[in-house]
């Protein structure tokens, strides 16, 4: 049977069932008690058990999973206190990917990619916005044009709003004050950097799915640092995009010994948050039906009430860390995340809570049959990577090393929309200017002026169309 360690206390270890791992997961706590090295243990074990794991690194603490731990007094009381045999420091392979390529390969997916649905929850769209946007998606697949990137988005929807008389008897009603508005809040997703993801060459998915020669799974760290703080609609956008591709191509695998990918997802509050119900509704489906995929996802967060109740139903480790009650409002939420436990008649869990120390926790498992176990506080095992982040010097040695440093370091500008009708305004000034034929240079002057102005009007000054006068 394939398992992974979490820690003991002392009448038992507590052992998780990696055939359980696609049931999905929680890690919860105040900040400082302990939620990185309970991460760093749990995807430990999966790229031991040969599991690729993907995770988010919000805090710029995770990249020590890349190299083997150091001896410390503290770690080798803990290795016996919780009877480890085996233990030993060593490192993990690990790829590092970021999307504004700072600290990791670049991550990329095009328009396209990413569908209407979850880029109108980027905007924050209403509905009437939301119908123009799937009539963009619509009319540039019935065209034949690419969406790739943002320029290519916005050409689009300019033209849309100049030919939108035309347009409206197949595609309805396309008004120009939700083009404007699109518009508007694209300019401000480009501002916080948003044009750096949306492009080639695209991450193709099974690179998240990879193993080592050795048979390990690979880690795949996102640095999230800078994404988190300037654009957290990006990243909880671009987590959405993967759970749903990942949905939409893999095979349905049944209950397998282990899961064929794991991810966490730290801050778990940020895909959820201010979210309209249709993508929350798209989570929770995803969330449930996953798992038939092979895929475990692991949120962390700073309280199990984070996540939407219907999202939470469906984690099957759960492991609690201290939480600190400071008002009758900490109170409450001690009192539920207590409640969502099977209780230990041996614990009042509520109280524990409050009084965990640090690399302490309270942990429930799923059993063989898929039911829950009775609550445990149990000290977390320690992780055999370093703790804590790599040097900057480190993570480039790493990334040297990396399969993937000439596939996606040099980004690729395809034709595609914006392309292709920048193309046709050229073509249709030149036409333009063909067909005019004035008695006088002054008419001669004045009529093509207006023709190029009328071309430029329906094709869009964000085509970059150039428009000069000579006398």
């Amino acid at each position: 049977m394939q398992e992974i360690l979490i820690g003991a206390n002392d009448k038992t270890q507590i052992i998780m069932d990696a055939a359980m791992g696609n049931r999905h997961g929680m890690i919860s706590g105040a900040t400082g008690t302990g939620k990185t090295v309970t991460l760093q243990i749990l995807a430990e074990g999966y790229s031991r058990l040969g599991v690729p794991v993907f995770m988010a690194d919000i805090k710029g603490d995770l990249s020590g999973v890349a190299k083997a731990g150091q001896a410390h007094e503290k770690i080798t009381e803990r290795v016996q206190q919780i009877r480890i045999d085996d233990f030993q420091f060593r490192a993990n392979p690990t790829v590092f990917w970021d999307i504004f390529a700072h600290k990791g390969h670049p991550v990329r997916a095009t328009i396209s990619d990413m569908g209407p649905l979850l880029l109108a929850s980027l905007l924050e769209l209403n509905d009437t916005q939301s119908g123009v946007l799937y009539s963009c998606f619509k009319i540039a697949d019935d065209q034949g044009m690419l969406l790739l990137d943002l320029k290519d988005l916005r050409a689009m929807l300019n033209w849309m709003g100049e030919n939108s008389k035309t347009l409206k008897s197949e595609y309805g009603n396309i008004s120009s004050a939700s083009i404007g508005a699109i518009q508007r809040r694209l300019l401000v997703l480009d501002e916080q950097g948003a044009s750096e993801f949306f492009g080639e060459p695209a991450i193709k998915i099974d690179d998240f799915q990879r193993t080592d020669f050795s048979g390990n799974g690979v880690i795949s760290i996102l640095d999230a640092t800078d994404l988190t703080s300037k654009s957290p609609r990006l990243y909880a956008a671009f987590l959405l995009w993967l759970l749903s591709d990942l949905f939409e191509t893999l095979p349905e695998v049944g209950d397998a010994e282990q899961p064929k990918l794991v991810l966490f997802f730290d801050e778990a509050h940020l895909l959820f948050d201010r979210a309209p119900r249709v993508l929350v509704d798209k989570i929770e489906q995803i969330v449930r039906l996953i798992r038939s995929k092979g895929v475990g996802i692991y949120f962390i967060s700073q309280s199990p009430m984070d996540i939407p109740e219907d999202v939470l139903g469906q984690l099957g480790l759960k492991i609690q860390h201290a939480l600190r009650a400071y008002t009758p409002k900490d109170r409450k939420v001690i009192k539920a995340v207590a409640d969502t436990f099977r209780n230990n008649p041996e614990l009042d869990t509520e109280q524990v809570i409050k009084e965990l120390k640090t690399g302490e926790a309270l942990v429930s498992v799923l059993n063989k049959d898929g039911s829950p176990t009775p609550v445990e506080r149990v000290m977390i095992r320690p992780p055999e990577s370093q703790i804590g982040a790599l040097t900057e010097a480190e993570r480039t040695e790493s990334m040297g090393r990396s399969p993937y440093k000439d596939r996606y370091d040099q980004d690729i500008d395809r034709e595609s929309a914006y392309e292709m009708l920048k193309q046709k305004a050229q073509k249709m000034a030149e036409m333009s200017a063909q067909q005019v034929k004035p008695k006088t240079g002054r008419s001669r002057q004045t009529a093509t002026e207006a023709m190029l102005k009328s071309v430029a009007r329906s094709i869009g000054s964000q085509l970059g169309l150039p428009i000069t006068h000579k006398s």
